[in-house]
């Protein structure tokens, strides 16, 4: 499988989904990749808990789905290990909806003759993407007062996943 472009390519917050074409057919994306998240809640939603974690964004930008996947499971971990599925409630509030492209142009020997260059530069599928603006939240962690030590290690473990700087805020439910 090819590897994966870095992240300060598909950084910026583009136009979502379509391109501006004077054929109509050329103006939309024909395939629709699959996102790599497995759940996006985890533990137990009909409880209510003490205290509320929310993950909040300092910057717009996109995440890749993979990102997210990553940040989900490596939380998961650490939260059903020591709780169970009981004893928490985690949140992902972001869906990758925006689709990445690629067109890979060919480098080295004889490249000119078979690289297709600028011609169709709208490039293929890759891959999936939340686009995340300013303060939005990202994630939300729900937990008792005696687990509130865990869940900040839980979702300082999610920030370390994600390619933008965030703030976690605490919120005492009423």
């Amino acid at each position: 499988m090819a590897r994966l472009r870095k992240f300060t390519a598909y950084k910026k917050m583009e136009r979502p989904y379509t391109r501006v074409s004077k054929f109509k057919k050329k103006s939309f994306i024909k395939a629709n990749p699959n996102i790599v998240i497995v759940r996006f809640e985890m533990g137990d939603p009909k409880r209510k808990f003490e205290y509320t974690f929310n993950l909040i964004s300092k910057s717009t930008l996109q995440i890749r789905h993979n990102a997210l996947e990553s940040a989900r499971q490596s939380s998961n971990r650490v939260l059903e290990h020591a709780l169970g599925t009981s004893g928490y409630f985690f949140k992902l509030k972001v869906y990758p909806y925006h689709i990445l492209r690629e067109n890979p142009l060919a480098s080295g020997a004889g490249a000119d003759r078979f690289s297709t260059g600028m011609a169709h530069p709208f490039g293929k599928p890759i891959g999936k993407a939340a686009q995340i603006k300013k303060g939005q939240i990202i994630a939300s962690l729900s937990v008792d007062k005696a687990h509130l030590q865990l869940a900040k290690l839980a979702m300082k473990r999610v920030i370390y996943k994600l390619p933008c700087s965030c703030l976690i805020e605490m919120v005492k439910n009423a």
